[in-house]
């Protein structure tokens, strides 16, 4: 039966799942870091995430399309599908790249920047989880931003080491490219907390 009435549940029943996939991708990129085996196996797994991603997007995107009355405005709804799957592209390539360029071993400043990006993507989901009812939101998106400041300064610490001549050129090139694209990951996920807080000060 034809309703004009919107079906909010499902919007938001999106958004959990896609911040699900974002943090389970993150999850995995952190363990493939932690324990440094199986990199083909493992970046193929991530990849099957991002997909799986990709599916959530484009569904929130039709849905965009095709209803009438949305329970967020429009832009916010895609500003919001559209940052998680940043966030999940993100991750998926910084695993893509542990496996194609070979790198060796890993480094206890990329383990921790795994670490930063898990922890920002279970903000996410949490944040997600609220974003219905609009409670507490602030709470996660102060924290995500504070852990984006954690991972940017150590970025520009161990960037700045890779240069300094103490290393063979092959794995400065490695860990650069690496190292940004955490980097952009973390600042992929504040630009999710930057669309939610954006959210949370219209509905007021």
């Amino acid at each position: 039966m034809f309703s004009l009435f919107p079906r909010d549940e499902d919007f938001f029943a999106l958004f959990r799942k896609q911040a699900g996939l974002v943090r389970g991708a993150c999850e995995q990129l952190q363990e493939m870091v932690q324990r440094f085996d199986q990199l083909e196996e493992r970046a193929k797994r991530l990849k099957d995430v991002e997909h799986q991603g990709d599916l959530v997007t484009h569904e929130l995107f039709e849905r965009l399309n095709r209803t009438f009355i949305t329970p967020l405005e429009r832009e916010d709804i895609h500003d919001l599908a559209s940052g998680l799957d940043d966030v999940l592209d993100a991750t998926e390539g910084v695993g893509n790249r542990l496996f194609l360029f070979k790198v060796p071993k890993p480094t206890p400043e990329a383990q921790r920047m795994t670490e930063i990006l898990t922890e920002c993507a279970i903000q996410i989901e949490q944040a997600v989880d609220h974003l219905k009812d609009l409670k507490n939101l602030m709470a996660f998106t102060i924290e995500i931003n504070r852990l984006e400041n954690e991972a940017d300064t150590i970025s520009r610490h161990v960037v700045a080491d890779l240069f300094s001549g103490a290393h063979e050129f092959l794995d400065v090139m490695r860990w650069k490219e690496i190292y940004g694209r955490l980097e952009n990951a973390t600042d992929d996920c504040e630009d999710v907390a930057n669309t939610i807080e954006a959210i949370v000060l219209k509905s007021r």
